[in-house]
């Protein structure tokens, strides 16, 4: 079984990625196109040149490879996605494949915490109108999809992760609810810039949603990105 769970920035994604990792059936993948997308685009990220230098940037061969065998004699391949990484949308086929999850988050507060590590040009940088792409496509051609709200997740991770497992038709193991501080073998070099806080983590934490007004300096990307948001919201009823 492959798992690709398409999130935006600032969400619980690697948390995630975490729990699943402590699953003994299970391998994970942590964002395969990261490469690829820096390449294509140009965005000054941080740790830019050194992640197109040592990740795949062939989005084929990317593909190729995310749809080979499982690793390591594992059952789950999990596979940690970021929306925006798809530059192009128009062709999904190859995610027929995966069980696909869609995790999103309130854009203000995703905003809010993008903009203290990165610099924010358009909505497509967080992965919201991807991920609607993606659903469209997946409701265009009859397949199932999985909606998780980051929020629902924290703050009853053992009922949100055994939906989704049942979901699936695994049996939930409760090693997800947490793992071991430190990096993860398997975490992309740009860890050591955004992993921080998950790597002095053992378990979910409930994130502090501050009613900061910092996304009101970007008044017309949280408007667009609260307009995908519903749609997406709105397709899990």
């Amino acid at each position: 079984m492959r798992i690709a769970c398409w999130s935006g920035p600032r969400n619980i994604s690697t948390a995630l990625m975490r729990s699943w990792s402590s699953r003994k059936d299970t391998f994970v993948s942590d964002e395969p196109f990261y490469g690829y997308y820096l390449k294509e685009t140009r965005l000054n990220h941080p740790m830019k040149e050194e992640i197109i230098n040592s990740c795949p940037t062939d989005y084929y061969h990317i593909i190729k490879t995310i749809n080979s065998i499982i690793p390591n004699n594992k059952r789950i391949w999990y596979q940690k996605h970021m929306a925006h990484h798809l530059i192009d949308t128009k062709e999904l086929s190859w995610i027929k494949n995966f069980k696909n999850c869609i995790l999103i988050r309130e854009p203000k507060y995703v905003i809010s915490s993008y903009i203290k590590k990165n610099k924010l040009k358009n909505v497509s940088e967080l992965g919201y109108p991807q991920q609607l792409d993606i659903l469209e496509f997946l409701k265009k051609n009859n397949l199932p999809f999985y909606i998780i709200n980051s929020d629902d997740l924290v703050n009853n991770p053992k009922k949100e992760l055994s939906s989704w497992c049942n979901y699936l038709n695994i049996p939930f193991e409760k090693e997800m609810l947490s793992w071991k501080k430190g990096a993860h073998e398997n975490d992309g070099i740009w860890g050591k810039h955004w992993y921080h806080n998950i790597n002095n983590s053992e378990t979910f934490f409930k994130k502090k949603n501050v009613q900061s007004d910092d996304y009101k300096q970007f008044k017309s990307i949280y408007n667009d990105s609260l307009y995908y948001y519903k749609k997406i919201y709105n397709m899990n009823s």
